[in-house]
């Protein structure tokens, strides 16, 4: 374990709870999770040294978001849970909403955050009791599901913050996808912060038993820098570190490359 164990984008480092599946809704789960104080202070004490793969990962959203947004009539409030550095929500702001919240427990991701940025996040563990019911028309958790003991908490949240006609957007590893069936153990998704994994059977049933309807599920490209995609190779981390080296030396390092790495997004409207 490191400073970096609980960060974001951080090294693979393949370590795991054991992880059982569930034969009714396909989710694959840390059935003996740690406990949520436990898991609350690793966030907040984690390192932080991965801003541009935040920007990127925040543009790869938007694209996958922007047509449900383009959809989207009342725009007056934004929730993001597990908002980072708050990138994302300068997104929205572009996009019109006029209240922006974003929910963090990294102080080191918030403090990577532009002041403007900062004054949108709380630095917290989210928390249904801290937000008004039907508050909201928009509420957003991209890669952070995986993340906590129980994500059904979080969904059945959105349900009743969100106004009628509102939209919950997720972002989730998929665990079934081609790439992460292939590379079993060593996907860079097996890691020792996932307390699960989903598919798509199993995103569609949370949202479906938390009321949410029209549903969809998508699978989408995300764009790094070839430094960034190397970083997650299953390899050694000398010969990881002597291929940047070598695409340093010709300036590759920082040419962005997109790819369906398994990852999907998904949407739920609540009943109007």
């Amino acid at each position: 374990m490191s400073a970096f164990s609980f960060a974001s984008r951080k090294l693979p480092e393949f370590m795991c709870h054991q992880l059982v599946q569930c034969p009714t809704c396909d989710l694959v789960y840390a059935n003996e999770p740690p406990d949520q104080a436990i898991l609350a202070h690793a966030y907040h004490v984690a390192d932080f040294d991965s801003a541009q793969e935040a920007d990127d990962a925040a543009a790869a959203y938007e694209r996958a978001v922007q047509p449900v947004l383009n959809k989207l009539t009342n725009k007056g409030a934004a929730l993001e849970i597990g908002t980072g550095t708050g990138i994302f929500l300068e997104s929205l702001k572009n996009q019109g909403f006029g209240t922006l919240i974003g929910v963090e427990p990294s102080s080191a991701a918030i403090a990577a955050a532009p002041a403007h940025r900062q004054a949108w996040i709380r630095e917290a563990v989210f928390k249904e009791s801290d937000f008004q019911h039907e508050s909201f028309d928009f509420i957003c958790c991209f890669m952070t599901l995986e993340h906590v003991p129980n994500p059904h908490e979080i969904v059945s949240a959105a349900s009743r913050l969100l106004r009628p006609g509102g939209v919950i957007a997720l972002v989730t590893h998929d665990y079934r996808s081609p790439i992460n069936r292939f590379l079993g153990r060593r996907s860079p998704i097996i890691d020792i912060e996932h307390m699960q994994l989903f598919s798509p059977v199993s995103i569609r049933q949370l949202l479906q038993r938390n009321g949410f309807e029209s549903i969809e599920v998508n699978s989408f490209k995300n764009c790094y820098s070839l430094r960034y995609w190397i970083r997650l190779l299953p390899i050694g981390l000398g010969l990881k570190l002597k291929m940047i080296r070598r695409l340093d030396a010709v300036g590759l390092a920082d040419t962005k490359l997109s790819f369906n790495v398994g990852n999907m997004i998904s949407f739920g409207y609540r009943p109007k």
